[in-house]
């Protein structure tokens, strides 16, 4: 576990009390015992350090903390439900994290105009039961569902399982409301399907990971719900049969393709060891996918659309065999298969992670180019990759060899990063495709980016935050 270098400077000693001065009753947090669940991150590769915690309940409360905190040269982070993988929301012993999970509430659900209006904490599972309540959908859908918070969501731009059919984040977003470095509250928070006066603002803060505003709240897209669902259970040669079959079922189903999730053999392996999965095919192969279509209509109308797909697969030899879910339980179940490796891995041993993108078109190309090149650099690693085929986004992640201590194998951490993202930029890729950046991407940012767009990311950034108040160290660093 590394912890952030501390800084030259450090907090006033009276911050504290002037926060308390113009903050309500329990919402600035100082002893250790109270901060310790906002300082752990995720994959504990970085332990935070923030000796203030603040926890607003409201935009006001925000734009009043962060008024002090930048009137003090006090550095703030804002943190949503803690789920990032990329030291986003990790602090140092000069700065204030702010959480933003007791501004949980939704304002109000439109059906008719298809929207949404919400809080920055609200969790991400909420939002899709409240839009189910309504009869719509809130397609964002992720492994972190349950603790993930929308701000996070749309600070982080995420993806998830359905960008293919619904886009990344940023898609699902009309308007925010922001509080900039300074304390001023920019209120774009706008529920209009089309507003064409001036500059989009709201596509400065998706993305920008804090460094840019903190998102308070905002007005996310809803859609038709989905009444149809079929998913079925690929067994591929290879990512080239796998990407055949992507462009069949584009081709025979159009829109319906919700998600196609490719997983190597061994990613499937683990589940069944570790996480309680189950291969449904009678032998093992060396590539899998899930393929999901889904719509608005009939029950019953996509099933016999996939089983054309299926069959004209195998006619072409593209399949090697296949099964759909027969119920709502198998359904599931499949769908725990993909769900469950994250957790598994961590059982299997260390892992050394990349998510990276790539054209579409160029996957099969880069999962050879990438394997080969991680044998050569470490010999006996195996390579355990999955995610989003449609739309070019693979977690690559790389186990640890059979007998070699976890320790030594994650102390290749850099050196195996170099390794794959090299390939992945040749391809025309990006080395995050939906985590974000962070402070664990900050150096390679630098290494890969265009300098022309770093000098103009770092001119937005000096605009809009030029005593770095926001996020300091994260993303341009």
């Amino acid at each position: 576990m590394n912890e952030i270098r501390p800084a030259a400077r450090a907090l006033p000693t009276d911050l504290a009390d002037r926060l308390r001065a113009a903050l309500p009753d329990g919402t600035v947090l100082t002893e250790a015992t109270d901060r310790e669940a906002y300082l752990l991150e995720e994959r504990s590769l970085y332990r935070g350090q923030a000796p203030i915690v603040l926890r607003p309940r409201s935009t006001e409360e925000v734009a009043a903390a962060v008024r002090i905190c930048a009137e003090a040269g006090a550095p703030i982070v804002p943190q949503g439900g803690n789920t990032g993988l990329v030291g986003g929301t990790v602090t140092a012993p000069h700065e204030v994290l702010l959480s933003l999970g007791r501004m949980n509430g939704i304002e109000e659900v439109d059906p008719l105009n298809f929207t949404m209006t919400v809080q920055a904490g609200c969790i991400l599972a909420d939002i899709q039961a409240a839009a189910e309540h309504a009869g719509r959908l809130f397609p964002l859908s992720l492994g972190a569902q349950g603790s993930a918070q929308i701000g996070g969501n749309l600070a982080s731009n995420a993806g998830g399982i359905n960008v293919l059919r619904y886009g990344n984040a940023r898609d699902l977003v009309l308007g925010l409301e922001v509080v900039l470095a300074d304390g001023r509250v920019w209120n774009g928070l706008r529920a209009l399907h089309k507003d064409n006066t001036g500059y989009a603002l709201k596509h400065l803060f998706v993305g920008s990971e804090g460094t840019l505003g903190i998102i308070t709240r905002a007005v996310l897209k809803l859609f038709p719900r989905l009444t149809d669902r079929v998913a079925a259970f690929c067994a591929l040669r290879d990512p080239a049969d796998a990407l055949t079959l992507l462009s069949l079922a584009r081709d025979r189903a159009g829109e319906a393709v919700t998600a196609f999730e490719l997983m190597s053999g061994l990613t499937v392996e683990i589940v069944a060891r570790h996480a309680g999965g189950h291969d449904p095919m009678r032998e093992r192969h060396p590539w899998y996918a899930l393929i999901e279509l889904a719509g608005s209509g009939h029950d019953g109308t996509l099933r016999p659309v996939l089983e054309g797909i299926l069959e004209e697969a195998f006619e072409r030899g593209t399949l090697a065999d296949a099964v759909i879910a027969e119920s709502s339980a198998r359904y599931a179940a499949l769908w725990r298969l993909r769900e469950g490796i994250p957790e598994a891995q961590k059982k299997e041993g260390g892992s050394i992670k990349h998510d990276v993108s790539v054209p579409v078109s160029r996957i099969p190309a880069f999962l050879h180019r990438a394997g080969e090149a991680a044998a050569e650099a470490l010999p006996g690693v195996r390579v355990c990759a999955f995610g989003h085929l449609g739309d070019g986004n693979i977690h690559y992640n790389l186990t640890q060899p059979v007998g070699m201590e976890k320790a030594a194998f994650l102390a290749q951490w850099e050196r195996m990063n170099a390794v794959v993202h090299d390939i992945v930029v040749e391809l025309g890729g990006s080395i995050s495709a939906e985590h974000g950046i962070g402070l664990l991407k900050a150096g390679e940012l630098r290494r890969y980016k265009d300098p022309v767009e770093m000098e103009l990311m770092h001119r937005l950034r000096d605009a809009l935050d030029p005593a770095r108040v926001l996020n300091p160290g994260k993303m341009l660093g």
